[in-house]
């Protein structure tokens, strides 16, 4: 992972990762309240911090924070839901027809991408690869932005 000592977040976000993976229902649970809990206000501080010490203004360390979204609680999180798993495999399977009829591409996406069960997951399209995808070129993209212009501002 491009992620380290020298990039912006240092271990953090992996760190949060690890817990969230130990943790798999507490995804659920951040996603789930109206507000951010207070106890997370902290952590977030710790990020900001650690952008502007990296040289970063405080309106790139909101952008980046908007950016990071979940990541930085270690998630990956997924707007919408797959429908319910409880159709027979006759229903389900006239449903895909039908969606790679009306939907090809989309569909075509989501069976290539289709998670293998042994995959530890934090939902339903949440696996590390997703996950170092998603934040190794945000990360990168920081890292260019602080040398490109001395100071991210």
């Amino acid at each position: 992972m491009a992620e380290g000592p020298g990039h912006p977040s240092g271990a953090r976000f992996p760190s949060a990762r690890g817990v969230m993976l130990r943790h798999p229902w507490a995804p659920t649970l951040l996603s789930s309240g109206p507000t951010t809990p207070t106890g997370l206000y902290a952590y977030y501080d710790a990020i900001v911090a650690t952008l502007v010490d990296a040289g970063f203004s405080h309106r790139i360390a909101h952008r980046a924070l908007h950016a990071f979204g979940s990541l930085a609680l270690g998630f990956t999180q997924e707007v919408f839901r797959p429908g319910a798993a409880d159709a027979s495999a006759d229903v389900a399977e006239a449903e895909l027809a039908a969606m790679a009829q009306a939907l090809p591409h989309l569909t075509a996406m989501m069976v290539a991408e289709a998670h293998d069960a042994a995959d530890p997951t934090l939902g339903w399209c949440d696996s590390q690869v997703e996950f170092e995808f998603t934040l190794d070129p945000l990360l990168d993209g920081l890292e260019r932005l602080r040398a490109v212009t001395g100071c991210a501002g």
